[in-house]
């Protein structure tokens, strides 16, 4: 009777310590993520983890719906006072990208918030299988913390479960970011090529500014097809960013920007849309086809934006992007996304304009 007696008081001490999560994995508690807020959603979907249920919009290119499926943006928003963070998920298909780290296509990216500020605190690396389960973090200081837990960018996720310390407790945080801005683009907007999803320049901006960023990012197919443009005009949201202009052909940027600036001013009338030109491919510094190729797109679009600008087109903004790498051709991953360090140059620069802007209206 005195030995069982003493083993349930061990089991009482133990509960939500510290450093105990290796050696009892009993003591983890798993809630199911799509019962807690998720920043980053355009619409509300059947499937909590898509970005959009495509069934809704049949018109789309087949090439936009598959992206749609990926959680690339989506964000868990959450407290807890556990001192560990776990999960358990389960991805439709394993996918190797050659210039893309598995964690961000299809791994998970903790942030927690110290001192006021979203701070890197781990990532969940994805297995060779449909379904892993990870340690995230440990060790970390007791009391209520916030957390993020940014999805992966360039895969659809079936299923998610973030785990705490037996005792401990988990709980929705929906007041993360006060406002949505909607960021229509290409696969840099998606998120390639970041080390994790947390780096993809929208959820930087997202932790920065403090409005939710919500990530349409479509890799390779940001082409402004009108089927595209009216899905986009569905997005309720307090701004709208359009990076789209690396994806498309000169004559699609000649026929199609202008009237999708129109009809997204025109469904959001009195707010701020911001359009941003292609950015210069490394690769297009030695490839003189490339560099021909992203020089025209660009004329094209300076050419429209100028000549909304010049009208004084209301609620219409233009940011030139073509040298926010940098010019010593270090920020890329291969021919055209940016790594690491082309991501955090781009935010640098994007950043304090975009604040500019919404300023003005926040």
């Amino acid at each position: 009777m005195k030995k069982q007696l003493l083993i349930c008081l061990i089991a009482i001490i133990t509960i939500c310590k510290p450093g105990n999560l290796r050696a009892q994995t009993d003591s983890i508690v798993y809630t199911d993520a799509a019962t807690l807020y998720m920043s980053g959603k355009p619409f509300n979907t059947v499937n909590p983890y898509q970005r959009v249920d495509t069934a809704r919009y049949p018109a789309l290119p087949a090439p936009v719906k598959r992206l749609l499926t990926h959680s690339a943006g989506l964000a868990v928003c959450f407290t807890s006072n556990s001192t560990s963070i776990s999960a358990k998920w389960c991805i439709n298909k394993p996918l190797a990208y050659a210039n893309m780290t598995t964690i961000n296509s299809q791994g998970l990216n903790l942030y927690v918030q110290k001192n006021g500020k979203w701070q890197f605190a781990g990532v969940a690396k994805p297995g060779n299988k449909k379904c892993t389960q990870a340690l995230i973090v440990e060790n970390m200081e007791k009391g209520d913390k916030k957390f993020l837990l940014y999805l992966p960018t360039y895969n659809e996720l079936n299923s998610l479960e973030i785990g705490v310390e037996r005792g401990c407790t988990i709980k929705s945080m929906p007041g993360a970011f006060k406002k949505r801005v909607a960021v229509y683009g290409s696969s840099v907007t998606q998120g390639a090529s970041a080390s994790r999803s947390g780096l993809a320049y929208p959820a930087v901006l997202s932790r920065h500014l403090g409005y939710d960023f919500i990530n349409i990012g479509m890799s390779g197919s940001a082409k402004m097809e009108p089927a595209v443009v009216a899905m986009v005009n569905d997005v309720e949201a307090d701004a709208y960013l359009l990076d789209c202009i690396p994806n498309a052909s000169v004559q699609q940027i000649k026929d199609r920007t202008l009237n999708m600036v129109m009809a997204i001013q025109k469904a959001h009338p009195g707010k701020p849309i911001i359009l941003l030109n292609s950015i210069s491919r490394e690769q297009g510094f030695v490839d003189m086809k490339m560099g021909a190729t992203v020089i025209a797109q660009n004329r094209a679009t300076d050419s429209i934006a100028n000549i909304l600008l010049k009208k004084h087109t209301k609620d219409f903004y233009f940011i030139d992007v073509k040298n926010f790498f940098g010019d010593d051709h270090e920020a890329s991953t291969d021919y055209a996304h940016p790594n690491d360090l082309g991501f955090y140059r781009f935010v640098q620069k994007l950043e304090p304009m975009v604040a500019d802007i919404l300023k003005k209206y926040f």
